[in-house]
């Protein structure tokens, strides 16, 4: 089957979508002996592609897999500044993964990896609208906190989705927080919190979509298993 290229070097595991294009505008990638361009395509069962000179690999089988991400750990393949990364924790399955969108350095929690690009597409696709759901301990003005949290329609000038916002505990000054949203606009949780008057001590991702964290220890990982790949898959976000 024809498929864009840069699709194909992030199927068979080389780098990401992106940087497959960057591949293709240095002119480092051929096909059948010919330099290619971004936007060509090709089929890999009957065209020979080459990446600086060396045959495109078989794409590895898709695989699934979950990560309780810690604290300290950024969400990014490699890090110019040399800080511990999430990818890091999973380098030991075998292939090369990818973060299914992202988690702070200060966040923690449910972060999913896979070399399956168009489920990592839908999954992270504005328009799927795909829930994501958090506990979040909080400190300031707790009274209150949830109804303000609620309430906040725009960020910085920027109009927002309404977070769904339930108080687990609140006791001393401090609040435990569930907070659902499904935008994931940049540090979006500690910004609604810092405009309602709260300081953010915890942030840990407990479900994304179908998926929940449950008991899995910090900076462990596993495999979905098989009910879980076949709730999300068989979920209808992507045709929403």
């Amino acid at each position: 089957m024809t498929e864009r290229l840069q699709k194909l070097i992030a199927q068979a595991g080389l780098c990401s979508r992106r940087a497959g294009e960057d591949l293709l505008r240095q002119g480092r990638v051929t096909v059948n002996g010919a330099a290619a361009s971004l936007g060509d395509s090709a089929d890999p069962a009957i065209d020979h592609i080459e990446v600086d000179g060396v045959p495109l690999p078989s794409a590895p089988s898709p695989i699934y897999l979950m990560l309780n991400k810690p604290r300290g750990y950024v969400t990014t393949l490699s890090d110019e500044h040399g800080r511990p990364t999430a990818a890091e924790l999973v380098a030991d399955c075998g292939v090369r993964v990818f973060p299914v969108g992202r988690l702070d350095r200060d966040s923690e929690g449910l972060l999913l990896f896979t070399n399956d690009g168009a489920l990592m597409q839908a999954l992270i696709h504005p328009k799927h609208q795909v829930d994501k759901v958090y506990l979040v301990e909080v400190s300031g003005q707790v009274e209150g906190a949830e109804e303000r949290l609620a309430a906040i329609h725009e960020l910085d000038g920027e109009p927002i989705s309404p977070a769904g916002v339930a108080l687990v505990s609140r006791e001393r000054g401090r609040a435990l927080l569930r907070i659902t949203i499904h935008q994931g606009k940049n540090r979006q949780i500690r910004r609604m919190c810092r405009q309602a008057g709260l300081s953010v001590r915890r942030l840990q991702r407990i479900q994304e979509h179908t998926l929940q964290l449950g008991d899995l220890k910090p900076g462990k990982w596993r495999c979905l298993t098989g009910e879980e790949l076949q709730d999300l898959k068989g979920s209808d976000f992507r045709d929403q």
